[in-house]
């Protein structure tokens, strides 16, 4: 189903648009006629009740520090409860430039240089580089490809384990293979952080962002697991605020929450006002029947992505149950690589996200960004079909 809200082709080029404006130089896809599906940002702009949010700052005009959060602790209390049934309290909140910042603060105060940290690859590609820019090492527990669908793969994982490793860094919903984890894998998951005495940092980011008939469950709900876990989570991902730069590390534990807190400390971090302003406009009943709306538009882009790729001999797209991430397997074209970005990038002129880079797994991938205007996905489907034309 079409929504006029999400119709709309907003031109970013020329808006210092990571996502637009550095297609180009890093893919060689020209920037007059080319179509950006590689960085997790949306091409919508986000509820207007955000956008209201932004314009009573500027007509206000002064803008100082953030104070007195007791209005966005709220804010965050309200949503985690009515759209995720988790109860948050004000003292386990911490805020973050970010997740990515949030991710590698995690790093930071709860692992030493050349500690390991554990991912389930493929996996999110900044995960990988805060990790190994921190000092530490990457333990890579490839997740196992079953009937085209990730399963995770405990007996597997725990043979790689050396008694190294101090985290596990989980990311749920998957990015980007789209799962979302079921209660019973993530008891697995409780399981073997116990097991093998690790700190679970769980990135929710895209809990929000569900197809129809999904249901996330938050780690914090999972049993057995309280004295080692932080969540993560933030409005960016789900509202299209990302260079808002605000996430929230949420800890319960008291001792993992003043561990968490001298690195905060320490390190002077506070809050983006605007970031504050935003979030709290966001996580609102308004924001919610936007997300609501948003989630049935991405689920029809994803149905129209699906068949047009699935069309194609030898590609597979997996199936999407979170996220508005496709992740494509292309070994089924006995294409090599190279051969495969020539007709993305040159014949196509598309320019996704290459498997590669989120870890062991991703080799035979590329990952497309499908949160756009249908009219973009469109386009986008019928140039993958016109440069694979020969494989009918």
């Amino acid at each position: 189903m079409s929504d006029v809200l999400f119709d709309e082709v907003i031109p970013r080029f020329g808006t210092h648009c990571a996502k637009w404006d550095m297609m180009e130089p890093l893919y060689g896809v020209p920037a007059r006629d080319g179509i950006a599906m590689w960085v997790a940002d949306m091409d919508f702009r986000p509820p207007a009740v955000v956008q209201d949010a932004v314009r009573r700052m500027a007509d206000h005009g002064i803008y100082g520090y953030y104070g007195d959060p007791g209005d966005y602790h709220a804010a965050i209390r309200w949503w985690m409860r009515e759209r995720h049934g988790w109860r948050v309290e004000d003292e386990w909140i911490f805020t973050t430039h970010g997740l990515v910042n949030g991710t590698a603060m995690c790093v930071d105060a709860f692992t030493l240089p050349g500690d390991g940290v554990v991912l389930m690859t493929p996996v999110y590609h900044a995960f990988h580089r805060v990790i190994k820019a921190a000092g530490r090492h990457v333990a890579e527990c490839p997740l196992a490809l079953r009937d085209g669908r990730y399963e995770m793969d405990f007996d597997a994982w725990g043979a790689r384990m050396t008694g190294r490793e101090k985290m596990l860094v989980l990311c749920s919903p998957h990015n980007p293979g789209g799962r979302v984890w079921t209660p019973a894998e993530l008891e697995g998951v409780a399981d073997f952080c116990r097991r093998h005495d690790l700190i679970l940092v769980s990135d929710e980011i895209h809990h929000d962002l569900l197809m129809p008939g999904h249901h996330h469950t938050p780690m914090a709900l999972v049993d057995g697991v309280e004295d080692r876990l932080v969540m993560l989570s933030a409005t960016t991902k789900t509202f299209n605020i990302a260079g808002s730069h605000v996430g929230n590390v949420i800890i319960a534990d008291e001792t993992l929450r003043g561990r968490f807190a001298a690195r905060m400390a320490g390190l002077g971090i506070s809050p983006n006002s605007f970031g504050i302003e935003m979030a709290m406009a966001a996580y609102s009943p308004e924001g919610a029947a936007w997300v609501d709306r948003l989630t049935a538009y991405l689920d029809g882009n994803r149905r129209l992505f699906d068949a047009a790729v699935n069309a194609l001999p030898g590609v597979h797209s997996m199936p999407l149950e979170a996220t508005y991430l496709a992740w494509v397997d292309f070994s089924g074209t006995g294409m090599a690589r190279e051969e495969i970005l020539r007709r993305v990038q040159e014949e196509a002129r598309i320019a996704p996200n290459h498997g590669p880079t989120f870890g062991t797994g991703g080799e035979d991938f590329l990952r497309f960004n499908l949160a756009m205007p249908r009219s973009l996905v469109e386009r986008a489907c019928e140039r993958l079909t016109e440069a694979f034309s020969d494989l009918q």
